[in-house]
């Protein structure tokens, strides 16, 4: 049965990459690398043609990452809570807070696919804060010709290495194939556990809104923190008032303006507050005992009615062919 399989990727190979790529990228958890590395080698053996296989791949790169781009460009900062829901990758939504796409704006997506989790996050993320169709196309068919052209060409380099796993592939038999499969189930069943956990692990006491207008309004001292990324901030301006901005890398700004002694309120706009968390354990550690995310972050606070104050938007947000 392997024999017949291995025949068929020969035989439709191109067709694989490209399906594989394009589900890969649109946001599933099925790796195309591994498919792009037997293509390589098929290619070295003169069984694919190594230039469609490539051409293939970058343009099944191209109508994923436009569909995400076109999503963030109409549906701005709601495609990117979406995808933090959606994302086996439980640290997807908080690698936000580490872009500084107003520094790196385009030339983001040269690298973004050899970083996981930015591959599906960079092209939405991108579409919503401006950047231009034609830049958006150059950038990332480049950074898409990279990431295909390492893959493929490592395949072709090493296609007597390829060669001989396939072999012993066919020589095992359907065993062979239920053990990918079940490496493949266990992959995805991994990302899934990875997210669960690390989400148990950050539940603590957290502040409701109703709770926190209630201490606001009854004078009470508190500090309030916004720790949602520069990015995202652009993409929405709300801010609850007299919130101190942050993000999760710049805990040490906290402490330079918080008394360890204070109350604080620690807000983002990610799933499960995991931005929240991340900082209030972090202010915990290092000694500050009144620390609470709010529960429903600051789309809660919106959704109650609760005042929120705007942050000035920021001029030329949109990236010129220029840049």
């Amino acid at each position: 049965m392997s024999h017949h399989i291995i025949e068929l990727i020969a035989q439709y190979g191109v067709l694989l990459v490209f399906l594989n790529v394009l589900v890969e990228q649109a946001g599933a958890p099925v790796p195309a690398v591994p498919t792009m590395l037997v293509a390589g080698a098929l290619a070295a053996a003169g069984r694919l043609p190594l230039a469609v296989v490539v051409a293939v791949a970058v343009v099944a790169c191209l109508v994923a990452d436009f569909a995400w781009y076109a999503a963030g460009r109409y549906f701005g900062g709601g495609v990117m809570r979406t995808l933090c829901r959606i994302s086996l990758s439980p640290d997807s939504c908080v690698k936000q807070s580490e872009l500084r796409f107003q520094r790196w704006r385009g030339s983001i997506l040269l690298l973004a696919k050899f970083v996981p989790g930015l591959s599906t996050v960079a092209p939405p993320l991108v579409g919503a804060m401006g950047l231009r169709a034609g830049p958006f196309a150059l950038f990332d068919g480049l950074g898409s010709l990279l990431w295909v052209g390492v893959a493929v060409s490592l395949g072709y380099v090493f296609s007597s290495q390829i060669d001989h796993v396939l072999e012993l592939l066919a020589n095992a038999g359907s065993v062979a194939l239920m053990l990918l499969g079940c490496l493949l189930a266990i992959y995805v069943i991994a990302k899934w556990w990875q997210r669960h956990r690390l989400i148990r692990t950050l539940r603590m006491a957290r502040i409701t809104v109703q709770e926190l207008n209630d201490a606001m309004n009854q004078g009470r001292t508190l500090a309030i923190v916004d720790v949602r990324s520069d990015a995202v901030r652009t993409l929405d301006t709300r801010v609850i008032p007299g919130a101190l901005l942050a993000d999760v890398n710049s805990v040490d700004r906290i402490t330079g303006e918080v008394p360890v002694d204070a109350e604080v309120v620690i807000y983002c706009s990610c799933p499960n507050e995991y931005s929240a968390a991340l900082v209030a354990k972090a202010l915990m550690s290092l000694g500050y005992k009144r620390v609470r995310p709010l529960l429903g972050g600051l789309d809660a606070w919106d959704a109650a009615g609760f005042p929120l104050n705007r942050l000035p938007l920021v001029e030329d947000i949109a990236i010129s062919t220029a840049a």
